[in-house]
């Protein structure tokens, strides 16, 4: 499902009104029917047919207001509608739909005087103040409106049209200081970046995608949602019925030292649990009796250090290799790492880089740029906010700062810039993890309405994404086909398990997950 920006958006309504395929008017009529079909099918206890506040905008959200309204009333419901701006202002198809609520004895009051205590008995809220095309923070007035609804507590629905008032529809962040909270979020033909990303989700509360008779046609440049087996197909994750191990892939875990090893096994079973034919951590010396003790399935090997690794790659059925998880990023270990990342980068394979293998570099990003372009496999970072901060921190401080105008900038656009700087697939981590390849579509993965994972925040779960990424890319997926496979499988093992889950657990989930999608 793509997810299209608010010019994306509005290029889409106006080459479809431009051909004469349909009107202006009769998108708001189609868009506020939506609406209220929308909640009357999420709370059939509206059919009570109650009080309700209908707050509409300058724009032509304030114009799906005026049909909300008007719809509304003529199932006997009692409607207050209060307009921020003049109605003299309002856009044409807006003031048409104004008109004819006021034809039909409707008030307009003024949103901006609004005292909040005058509404307090309504048992349904609607905002349609401010949509998609919101470029500039939200007016005090209307902060104060959002602070005051929080106030009122529950006892009252509040639907969103196209989005919360006051949230980005591109990037998530908030256009002032508080958006307004909504219960259910309606939105049209397609569901828009900031839906997912940022402050979306909790603010969005549930989303709804209503058609309003658009044509669905791939749009250049849109982000997307994830999918399991990515542009490839899921059929790309199922394995033949005959061949050999070596047929899929042999990837190689890299562990730190003594009592370091946890998260290189966590990412070593996840890499075998999701198909690669044979996986083994190499790890120093010392710490081989301490491996030793809790693999079996999972081969060992000494790995002293750079040099060993690449003799070790000698072996071409090497397919692939993780490293990151537990290596070591301190003063006493970084120079190390950073030996093992260059060796890993030089030999050819695609590689997974993750925790310490990208923290090794925050003095100098540049050098691990400058392996990953002389190198000739794919690769894939995937830092959580704290690792992509060391790496980009020009980038993360355009998302830490305060979004004073819209679009704001969004995590795909980091991502985006990110991917190209270093010449490699970027995952970054999170509820809303965010996934570019150079060249290619933004994709996001959701753990979000009904994929929410909340469980997934737990010690290791990161090391498991990594070793599930990295036994795709040892079965042969290409980088940005196995980083989004790998996110998608690792929400939807979390979800499968629920309360309670430890990192542990996820990579015995993805048999279910596997079989589920009839693998």
């Amino acid at each position: 499902m793509e997810l299209l920006t608010a010019a994306q958006m509005r290029a889409a309504e106006n080459e479809t009104i431009g051909r004469g395929a349909v009107t202006g008017a009769e998108l708001m009529e189609r868009a506020g029917a939506g609406v209220v079909a929308a909640l009357m099918a999420r709370w059939p206890d509206t059919a009570t047919r109650g009080r309700a506040a209908v707050f509409c905008g300058p724009g032509n959200n304030g114009g799906d207001g005026f049909v909300i309204a008007r719809l509304l009333r003529a199932t006997n419901w009692n409607i207050d509608l209060f307009l921020l701006g003049e109605e003299r202002k309002l856009p044409p198809d807006a003031a048409a739909n104004c008109a004819r609520w006021r034809a039909m004895g409707g008030t307009v009051a003024d949103l901006a005087t609004l005292d909040l205590s005058g509404i307090a008995a309504a048992g349904l809220v609607v905002d349609a103040v401010f949509g998609t095309g919101l470029s500039r923070p939200i007016p005090e007035p209307l902060s104060t409106l959002a602070e005051g609804l929080a106030a009122l507590g529950r006892g009252r629905h509040v639907v969103a049209v196209d989005l919360p008032s006051g949230l980005c529809s591109d990037s998530g962040r908030a256009l002032g200081r508080h958006p307004l909270r909504a219960d259910l979020t309606v939105t049209f033909h397609s569901p828009k970046p900031g839906h997912y990303l940022g402050l979306g989700p909790e603010t969005c509360g549930a989303l709804e995608v209503v058609d309003i008779g658009l044509p669905h046609l791939p749009v250049a440049g849109a982000a997307r949602l994830a999918q399991p087996g990515g542009r490839a197909g899921v059929g790309r994750l199922a394995k033949a019925a005959s061949g050999h191990k070596f047929n899929h892939g042999h990837l190689l875990v890299l562990s730190g030292g003594v009592g370091h090893g946890g998260a290189a096994r966590l990412a070593a079973r996840a890499g075998l649990r999701v198909g690669a034919g044979l996986v083994t951590l190499g790890c120093p010396p010392a710490a081989l009796m301490e491996n030793a003790m809790r693999l079996d399935a999972i081969m060992l090997r000494a790995l002293a250090g750079p040099e060993a690794l690449a003799d070790m790659l000698e072996d071409r059925r090497i397919t692939a290799l993780c490293l990151g998880p537990g290596l070591g990023a301190g003063p006493r270990h970084a120079a190390r790492t950073r030996g093992l990342v260059a060796a890993a980068l030089g030999a050819g394979r695609g590689v997974v880089l993750d925790a310490d293998a990208l923290t090794a570099f925050e003095a100098e990003p540049e050098t691990l740029f400058a392996a990953i372009a002389a190198g000739e496999g794919g690769t894939v970072l995937t830092p959580h906010a704290g690792e992509f901060a060391r790496l980009f921190p020009d980038l993360a401080a355009k998302l830490d700062g305060e979004a004073t105008t819209g679009p704001a900038v969004s995590r795909l656009d980091a991502v985006r810039a990110a991917a190209g700087r270093a010449g490699a697939v970027v995952l970054l981590k999170g509820p809303d993890t965010v996934i570019d390849a150079p060249g290619a579509a933004c994709v996001v993965n959701d753990a979000s309405y009904a994929r929410a994972a909340p469980w997934l925040a737990t010690a290791g779960a990161g090391d498991v994404l990594a070793g599930l990424i990295a036994g795709l890319l040892a079965r042969g997926l290409a980088p940005a086909d196995a980083a989004e496979s790998g996110a998608w499988l690792h929400t939807e093992a979390a979800r499968g398990f629920g309360p309670g889950l430890i990192s542990e657990d996820l990579p015995e989930r993805i048999p279910r997950v596997l079989a589920d999608l009839g693998l």
